[in-house]
């Protein structure tokens, strides 16, 4: 086992200033508006409804750059020179494989499984097999961070191909990040477009700055465990409806309860009258239009009209994906759904709205469309975990205590 090179500073077990719960009182629920610390990676402007990552807006990003490019942005901090890209990517393909003995536990699993949990497993057993599990120098962790990106789609494609009894698809060694995530899922290489619009899907979940899951990684590697148990903490928080799953929800809502264009408005009133949420809709820090709504809204409108006129009929995965001779077009209903909420209750819509129908075109299982926020943001996390350690402190926030004091202990035979 090599030396721990971690660090252990002297504020290590600091908690903070000796300030007595009763005598600090204001709380921040949920630390709702608290800035926990500063950040070189993402910039949220939600007034505006603008997302920059490493000072670049995202929209350019998805219009000009490759998810490969974006990932070495958010982890190097700076856009690579044609050589550091080409060095880049053949790294992530180098590093696709996983080992025999992961797989073999991806195949132990139930098959009532959900493909998170089977990646949060698979992501803590993998680091047992990593070369660098016990340096804990910057270069190990970005080689290790490396290593969790090129690897989580190889996890998913092949957790999903075993759960539903497909035969697995090996990594490419040609194909593109998003291109090869395709196939291995799917079986199927994808068309130019279908790339260039998984890749933008891609782009616009690869970070978003100190959400939940990125808390959770950052809060794990501030105790100086290791990487991987940063983004397995990552991932368990995920796994929560209030943060992944949304798509998933909007899927479910149209296939299984809304169906048909007709029933999109009565449906949603139903559900308001009822005071439930409606997936899809709001956001804590964007306070007008996600702007990976709309990114991700003209490509599904784009390829809805391509649907329209039937030019997709040959690229969906198996063809058995579409639906349509049951349900109508799930952009058209989202559509009819996103006009009806700004319009009636002036709410925008979030990423997970647009994704959801656009992924579904794409031919992507619904199943997979959390985990594929994981893969995506496996960037982000890596680039977080990095950035915290470099002036690491730990994160220990408090609890303001509320229940009474000095109650008198009684024996159990008396209580």
């Amino acid at each position: 086992m090599k030396e721990d090179t971690r660090k252990i500073g002297e504020d290590y077990n600091d908690a903070g200033p000796e300030v007595s719960d009763l005598d600090h009182p204001k709380i921040h629920k949920g630390l709702v508006g608290l800035y926990v610390d500063e950040s070189l990676i993402t910039y949220i402007d939600g007034i505006n409804g603008k997302l920059y990552y490493r000072g670049y807006p995202v929209k350019e990003l998805c219009e000009n750059s490759t998810f490969e490019e974006v990932a070495y942005l958010l982890i190097y901090g700076k856009l690579p020179s044609n050589s550091e890209f080409n060095a880049f990517k053949d790294l992530l393909i180098k590093e696709r494989n996983i080992p025999d003995n992961i797989i073999s536990i991806l195949k132990s699993f139930p098959r009532n499984t959900t493909r998170i949990e089977l990646l949060r497993t698979a992501i803590s057993a993998l680091s047992l097999y990593d070369p660098d599990d016990y340096d804990y120098t910057e270069p190990a962790n970005i080689r290790k961070g490396l290593r969790i990106v090129a690897k989580m789609p190889t996890l998913l494609a092949f957790a999903h191909r075993i759960q539903t009894n497909l035969p697995l698809v090996e990594p490419s060694e040609d194909l593109s990040h998003s291109a090869n995530y395709y196939y291995m899922m799917t079986g199927n290489k994808p068309s130019k477009d279908f790339e260039e619009a998984y890749d933008d899907v891609l782009i616009c979940h690869a970070d978003h700055s100190i959400n939940s899951s990125t808390f959770s990684c950052r809060v794990t590697v501030s105790t100086l465990s290791d990487i991987y148990s940063g983004i397995t903490s990552a991932i368990g928080t995920l796994r929560g409806p209030l943060h992944g799953g949304a798509n998933e929800a909007v899927m479910k809502y149209m296939v299984n309860e809304i169906k048909r264009k007709e029933r999109v408005i009565p449906w949603a009133e139903k559900k308001l009258a009822r005071k439930e949420k409606i997936m899809g809709f709001g956001h804590r820090v964007y306070k007008t239009w996600d702007p990976r709504a709309v990114i991700l809204r003209d490509i599904a409108m784009n390829f809805f009209k391509k649907a329209q006129n039937g030019e997709l009929i040959d690229k969906i995965p198996n063809n058995g994906h579409n639906i349509h001779d049951e349900v109508d077009y799930i952009v058209e209903m989202t559509e009819i759904l996103n006009d009806y909420m700004i319009k009636t209750k002036q709410i925008y819509p979030n990423v997970d709205l647009f994704s959801a129908g656009l992924l579904h075109t794409l031919g992507i299982p619904t199943a997979s469309f959390t985990p594929l926020f994981a893969a995506s943001r496996s960037a982000g996390w890596v680039a977080h975990a990095i950035e915290q350690l470099k002036d690491n402190k730990l994160i220990r926030p408090r609890l303001r205590y509320i229940g009474k004091l000095d109650k008198k202990y009684a024996k159990i035979e008396e209580r």
